[in-house]
């Protein structure tokens, strides 16, 4: 669990600072105004792209908790049935 909050937490700090460049842009290049429907698409994109290179070594650690979990509960599945078998 530690890792999907570490990495959400990271994405969302990733996006925040994402949104606020593109806000202080736009409003630099466009005399302090600025149209925040695009302000959000941009910033998602960018976030996105970003955090596909910066967030990979969390985003990894959170897919091998992922994984160990689910086979984890693939194995308990397997014993629970393989005892129903013996039935």
């Amino acid at each position: 669990m530690k890792e999907f909050i570490v990495y959400t937490a990271m994405r969302i700090g990733l996006f925040l600072a994402s949104f606020g460049i593109v806000v202080g842009v736009m409003a630099l290049v466009l005399d302090g105004r600025y149209n925040l429907f695009w302000a959000i698409v941009l910033a998602f994109l960018i976030s996105g792209v970003a955090s596909f290179y910066v967030l990979d070594r969390q985003r990894e650690a959170f897919a091998r908790r992922v994984e160990a979990r689910a086979a984890k509960a693939s194995a308990a599945f397997e014993q629970r049935k393989a005892r129903e078998d013996e039935d």
